[in-house]
């Protein structure tokens, strides 16, 4: 099962393509812990997509990152920066909670 975090599907998709392109840009940014648990999965996968290297890989990393200055990026710095590593790129490191909700904040940073 996976979060929904209180909306729908088109704009939760959205949220994440918008995420995940900002993380592989920046390779560390802020948010909240249920986003970044959530965020962790698909840029593992585009990483995974990025060792691969071919050309359908390629074309399904631009069907969820729309800037090809960060797929390049992703194809020729961080997938052969963990071609040897099995899995778990990203670490979430606690940072405390945000001032108007009290939601838990934390980085999440590529290994």
């Amino acid at each position: 099962m996976y979060r929904k975090l209180g909306r729908r599907t088109d704009h939760r998709q959205s949220l994440f393509r918008n995420q995940v392109t900002s993380f592989l840009r920046h390779e560390r940014i802020v948010t909240t812990e249920a986003k970044a648990k959530e965020l962790r999965g698909l840029a593992d996968h585009m990483i995974t997509l990025a060792k691969r290297g071919d050309l359908h890989a390629r074309r399904q990393a631009l069907s969820v990152i729309r800037d090809e200055d960060v797929v390049s990026k992703l194809f020729s710095t961080l997938g052969p920066r963990y071609g040897d590593r099995a899995g778990g790129y990203t670490r979430i490191i606690r940072k405390g909670t945000r001032v108007g909700d009290g939601a838990p904040v934390v980085y999440i940073e590529l290994v």
